[in-house]
C-alpha cells in the first residue's frame, strides 16, 4: 500500500476543518508539514483531491470518491484498536459527546465525575449545540437529542422522556399576578424559543381545544437562557422537567395551570450512526448515564 495513515488523516482533517491551517492545528503539525503531506498523497494517487481557490478548498470529483474510502480505512483502524482495548477490559480513547446546553448542564455534567472514576482512560470531549448537528461533520461519537428523531441513518437508544410544564418565578407572579386561564397568557410576558417554532407549542388546550401556540415576548435558541430569565422574574416559560425539577422543588419556579396542563413528554435518545460498530467507550458512557439516572429518570 503506497498511501500512509498519516496522509489519510491529513486529507480527512483538511476536508472536515475546511482549511490546511485548521487541519494542522487539529493534527498538531505545522502548516507546511500538513500541506506537504496532502501534496504527497495526491502525487501517489496521481490525481487532484482538493481544488485550491483564494477563499477555500473544494473537493474534486475524485476527492469526493476517495474521501469515503479514507474515512472507512481510518474507522477500521480505530475499530481494531478499540477491539484490542476491549480485550484488556478497559475502554480507552477520546469520546466526543454532544447535547443541548440544558441537557449537558443538568444531566451530563453532574455525572461526569462518576464516569471518570469508573473509566479513567476515556478522554471526554463535551460539546453543546442548541440545534441538530451532523455527527460526522462535527466528529461526534454520540449525541443526546430531545424530541422526535427524524434522521433514519441514526441508531437511537432511548434514555427516557421528560414532561413539559409552564412555570414562573414567585417574584414574577407577585408583580404581574397569576394567570388561571390560558387566554390570560396574552396579558403576560412570555419566554419562548427562536427556533424551531414547534417548541412554542405549550401543553394547554385553547378555547377551541387546540394546543396553545404562543408568540414569545422574548425569544432565545437556548433553553438554559430561558430558564435563567424565568428565574430572574422576566416572564413565564415552558420547559422540560429534566432542567427544572430542582427549581420547582426549591420553590424558585412555580408551576402554572397544573390541572389544565396536557401530559406532553419529550423523548430523549442517545444517537450514533448505524453504519459504524458501536465503540466500547460509547457503550460504557451511555450505560453510565442510564444507570445514574435510574429507572424513572426526569420524573418527580
Amino acid at each position: 500500500m503506497k498511501t500512509t495513515l498519516d496522509e489519510l488523516q491529513a486529507f480527512v482533517a483538511v476536508v472536515d476543518t475546511g482549511s490546511i491551517t485548521a487541519a494542522a492545528e487539529r493534527l498538531e503539525l505545522t502548516i507546511s508539514a500538513t500541506s506537504r503531506t496532502l501534496s504527497r498523497l495526491e502525487e501517489k494517487l496521481q490525481t487532484t483531491l482538493l481544488r485550491r481557490t483564494t477563499r477555500r478548498l473544494e473537493l474534486t470529483e475524485e476527492g469526493a470518491a476517495f474521501l469515503q474510502y479514507a474515512r472507512d480505512i481510518l474507522a477500521s483502524v480505530d475499530e481494531a484498536e478499540e477491539q484490542m482495548a476491549a480485550r484488556r477490559l478497559r475502554p480507552v480513547g477520546r469520546l466526543r459527546v454532544d447535547a443541548a446546553t440544558p441537557f449537558m448542564l443538568h444531566v451530563i455534567v453532574p455525572r461526569v465525575a462518576g464516569f471518570r472514576a469508573r473509566f479513567p482512560d476515556v478522554e471526554l470531549e463535551l460539546h453543546s449545540n442548541e440545534g441538530i448537528i451532523d455527527l460526522i461533520e462535527k466528529r461526534t461519537d454520540v449525541a443526546f437529542r430531545i424530541g422526535a428523531l427524524k434522521d433514519s441513518t441514526l441508531h437511537a437508544r432511548p434514555i427516557g422522556s421528560s414532561r413539559l410544564r409552564i412555570l414562573a418565578s414567585p417574584d414574577y407572579l407577585k408583580r404581574r399576578g397569576t394567570p388561571t386561564r390560558p387566554a390570560q397568557l396574552e396579558q403576560h410576558d412570555l419566554l419562548g424559543f427562536s427556533q424551531p417554532e414547534t417548541l412554542n407549542d405549550w401543553p394547554l388546550r385553547g378555547a377551541e381545544g387546540n394546543i396553545v401556540h404562543i408568540a414569545p415576548t422574548i425569544a432565545s435558541s437556548s433553553g438554559e437562557t430561558l430558564r435563567q430569565m424565568a428565574l430572574a422574574g422576566i416572564g413565564i416559560v415552558c420547559l422540560s422537567d429534566f432542567m427544572t425539577r430542582d427549581d420547582r422543588q426549591a420553590g424558585r419556579l412555580v408551576q402554572l395551570f397544573a390541572r389544565q396542563t396536557v401530559d406532553v413528554r419529550q423523548p430523549i435518545n442517545a444517537v450514533y450512526y448505524r453504519n459504524t460498530t458501536l465503540a466500547s467507550r460509547i457503550t460504557c458512557f451511555v450505560d453510565h448515564i442510564v444507570e445514574a439516572l435510574g429507572k424513572r429518570p426526569f420524573e418527580e
